[in-house]
């Protein structure tokens, strides 16, 4: 409570002239909220991401700034904006999701920072494919591919990515394989811009773009001994908590599918073992995405000529029942 007043001090201080101790306090939360949001459940720092959005808004609608100082706070709205964003996406509430998006990218814009531009397109994406709209989810990340064309951090591969999981969302097997060769390529040329410095959800680590190019052969419905190994590797990668590029998420994703590429290989056992952690997890991490991908594999599942075995009875059972509570989850 003491850190929080003394917080609002220092803004109501600063509201008719924003001052370096103002920006310097605000460029702390944002790299707090930015490591939190992928390792934290979403309850746990709403609150907070909220709040700081409307110190940001609060400065851009009244306070005496210079335009290094506009350009910068900007930029904080929009990475604020995205988290929200994000968010909301989280709370499957995806009108509200793609309406902060479009305040990310206004801001973004403001900003001039083409490549937070284009992770506002990702984001659009993003939105649209867990929303089950792999229409616009391929057009997004394709728009977005194109405007990073010359870019040299790592946003351009997370566009291909998305890129490549909307496609296999369509079938497009051809494009599929395009857009992950091109990620292949890029990446070793890539240069960490500001957006990588950042880290959490503005960066795109190698382990996550394994865990994009495993959930796009999925989607395909493949699974020989390639891609477990691949899908196997990809768990691996965020096996480790202390890794800064580790995400909750993520790791449940790639888990989930894990557990595909075995069933369409003929492993239900296998299956069971691997979507067993993300079954296990609390329900204030049961978030949109996890909820989805464990959904696809109740459906490989009843698809499956092992269905009727004991096991893969009791695994619909379990998750047919896995999203009914979510109650630590904020409420949009």
């Amino acid at each position: 409570m003491a850190v929080q007043r003394a917080k609002a001090f220092l803004l109501d201080k600063d509201r008719e002239r924003v001052g370096d101790d103002t920006l310097g306090l605000l460029d702390d939360e944002v790299s707090r909220l930015v490591s939190a949001y992928p390792r934290e459940p979403l309850s746990e720092i709403w609150d907070d991401l909220l709040e700081t959005q409307d110190q940001v808004f609060r400065l851009l609608d009244g306070g005496r700034v210079r335009p290094s100082q506009l350009r910068d706070l900007n930029f904080k709205a929009a990475v604020l904006s995205f988290l929200v964003a994000k968010g909301f996406n989280d709370m499957e509430s995806p009108h509200d999701a793609r309406t902060m998006t479009r305040v990310a990218a206004s801001c973004a814009k403001e900003a001039e920072h083409p490549g937070l531009v284009a992770l506002t397109d990702g984001l659009k994406s993003l939105i649209a494919y867990w929303a089950d709209k792999p229409h616009d989810a391929y057009h997004y990340a394709s728009q977005g591919v194109e405007a990073t064309a010359d870019q040299r951090g790592t946003v351009g591969l997370w566009l291909l990515g998305l890129q490549a999981r909307a496609a296999a969302a369509l079938g497009n097997g051809e494009a599929v394989r395009t857009a992950n060769r091109q990620a292949t390529d890029r990446r070793e040329r890539v240069v960490h811009d500001d957006l990588d410095q950042l880290g959490g959800l503005f960066t795109y680590a190698p382990e996550k773009q394994l865990y994009y190019a495993v959930e796009s052969e999925v989607l395909l419905g493949n699974g020989d001994a390639r891609v477990i190994a691949q899908a196997e590797q990809a768990v691996q990668g965020f096996s480790d908590p202390s890794s800064p590029t580790w995400a909750f998420g993520d790791l449940a994703g790639a888990q989930c599918d894990l557990a595909l590429a075995r069933l369409f290989g003929g492993d239900v056992e296998g299956a069971v073992e691997a979507i067993r952690p993300v079954l296990d997890l609390p329900v204030s991490h049961r978030n949109n995405g996890i909820i989805v991908s464990a959904q696809r594999v109740r459906q490989a599942l009843g698809g499956n000529p092992a269905r009727t075995a004991v096991a893969a009875q009791d695994l619909l059972a379990e998750i047919e029942a896995f999203p009914v509570s979510r109650r630590t989850l904020p409420r949009g």
